[in-house]
């Protein structure tokens, strides 16, 4: 399988929109998340994306077939439940990049393109004159019953790249779980590496 990786720009964005929505919906269905997509809400958040100041979207493609993505973008440009934890610490966000998701599908995992969604973003971070970099990431019970048996979670790979818990950093974001019939408050750990 032969990968690239490179950063879409407003149109080649756009024209990728249904693409980038579904794979979310595919990658997030799995553990930790088991997220109940919905695909306008998919599009709407990967506008907000795009029409974000300085935000980027790195793409892998197989060919012309998006298998991956990752998205960034300055904190400030965030919705205030992403902000609040830092603000009410007195966190300077205006030096500080958020990333979103960074989606890829099983089959390309291991070939070195979760590194390189996070250079091009932590590119494109401090080309904006971010001084950290963060992202929030689920927590689940130990016990969950949907947990699988050989689940690795990927605290070896953040850490590797830099990026530690923020104590006391945790957030929480709504969505529905498979199999729930509404949306639930899920806790979410703030990870933070400072350049």
């Amino acid at each position: 399988m032969t990968v690239t990786v490179r950063a879409l720009t407003g149109k080649q964005i756009k024209a990728a929109m249904d693409d980038l929505a579904a794979l979310r919906m595919t990658v997030f269905a799995e553990w930790p998340y088991l997220y109940d997509g919905d695909a306008a809400y998919e599009v709407e958040y990967l506008r907000e994306f795009l029409e974000a100041p300085d935000g980027i979207l790195v793409a892998a493609c197989d060919g012309d077939r998006i298998v991956g993505a990752a998205t960034a973008s300055p904190m400030h440009a965030q919705k205030a439940e992403f902000r609040q934890p830092f603000e009410a610490r007195g966190i300077d966000i205006a030096r500080l990049f958020y990333f979103g998701e960074s989606v890829l599908l099983p089959e390309y995992r291991g070939q070195g393109v979760g590194h390189a969604f996070f250079d091009h973003r932590e590119a494109q971070a401090r080309k904006c004159g971010a001084e950290a970099a963060t992202f929030a990431a689920v927590i689940r019970p130990e016990d969950h019953p949907y947990r699988p048996a050989d689940y690795v979670p990927l605290d070896a790979f953040w850490r590797k790249r830099g990026y530690a818990p923020a104590e006391g950093f945790v957030t929480t974001f709504e969505w529905k779980d498979h199999r729930d019939a509404e949306e639930t408050s899920k806790p979410m750990q703030y990870w933070m590496r400072r350049f």
